[in-house]
């Protein structure tokens, strides 16, 4: 028995009564990441529904499975060992309305696996301006949120207006904003929870405007980043008053490799997989490249890089 089919069967996934849910045993998260890296997951689910959440956190809690959420697999790296337990990835989950279009009609609800083009897009045919940031933020709404994902047109601190969230037993959390500790790059929003949607509050604008902005960042994102090559996304946090890439640049670190894995010669804070390295990349390879790199600026400028990326699993 594989170690997907046990964790299944501890589960009693085929007695749950799950109405919408999509189940994969032994799943290779390189599938589900933007760098393509990343073992096996015991148990991969994505519920369609909250209520299918609830019963798989519940049955986890009460069998002492382990649980680990992720988003889009952007800023995401997954060791070569894989994820034990149930992987819960809420892209089907992903929902985007407006509530009270006449009463409040700035008022957007987002279920949190929506991705973030979905959510600019929506808006934007609803000429509701305040998250034209979201077009240099990858992935899906809820890992967004959770970390404070932004851009210079701003960040998810400035619209949300309430978090909802389930606990690991299955219970409903709901915040307002205040509640939630938005800082630059993160929040206090509790890791043993998960995010499933959030009211955003927006404001009337032309079409013609939103584009603008939207294009402006598109703009600069295509001028300054690595396109087309698996890759991390953005490593390293800003160290307060400088820039992660400006600090690696200047410590001599473009085009610096381990194994497959490689410092981005375009953007120095992209860490991305080389396609001709001669040998697949693997997580580890990553990793050591990401040690190498903050151990350099640290060494050359007394900064600790703070990572961005979330790194998951085993060895």
């Amino acid at each position: 028995m594989t170690k997907g089919a046990e964790i299944a069967a501890r589960l009693d996934l085929a007695g749950a009564g799950l109405e919408d849910t999509d189940v994969r045993l032994d799943e290779p998260m390189a599938r589900h990441t933007t760098n393509r890296l990343g073992g096996p997951a015991d148990v991969f689910v994505r519920p369609g529904t909250e209520r299918d959440l609830a019963v798989l956190l519940a049955r986890a809690h009460g069998t002492g499975v382990p649980v680990t959420f992720v988003g889009s697999g952007t800023n995401l790296l997954v060791r070569d060992g894989g994820i034990r337990g149930l992987v819960v990835n809420l892209g089907r989950m992903r929902r985007v309305e407006r509530p009270d279009p006449d009463g409040r009609p700035g008022h957007v609800f987002a279920e949190a696996g929506a991705s973030t083009g979905r959510v600019l897009a929506r808006c934007r045919s609803w000429g509701l301006s305040g998250v034209e940031f979201l077009a240099g933020v990858p992935g899906s709404m809820g890992g967004g949120v959770v970390m404070n994902a932004g851009t210079f047109l701003g960040e998810f601190r400035d619209v949300v207006t309430r978090v909802t969230s389930l606990t690991l037993d299955g219970r409903r959390v709901v915040r307002p904003a205040a509640a939630c500790g938005f800082r630059y790059r993160g929040s206090d929003l509790p890791p043993d929870e998960v995010v499933v949607s959030m009211d955003l509050d927006l404001a009337p604008a032309d079409t013609a405007t939103i584009d603008a902005a939207v294009e402006r960042l598109r703009s600069h994102r295509r001028a300054r980043e690595p396109q087309g090559v698996p890759n991390n996304g953005s490593t390293f946090k800003n160290p307060p008053g400088d820039h992660a890439g400006r600090l690696i640049e200047a410590a001599g670190l473009k085009g610096l490799r381990v194994g497959g894995a490689v410092v981005s010669p375009v953007h120095a804070n992209w860490l991305v997989v080389d396609p001709d390295a001669g040998r697949p990349c693997t997580a580890t390879d990553m990793i050591a490249l990401i040690e190498r790199v903050r151990d350099e600026v640290a060494a050359r400028f007394g900064v600790t890089l703070e990572l961005e990326v979330r790194v998951l699993g085993e060895d």
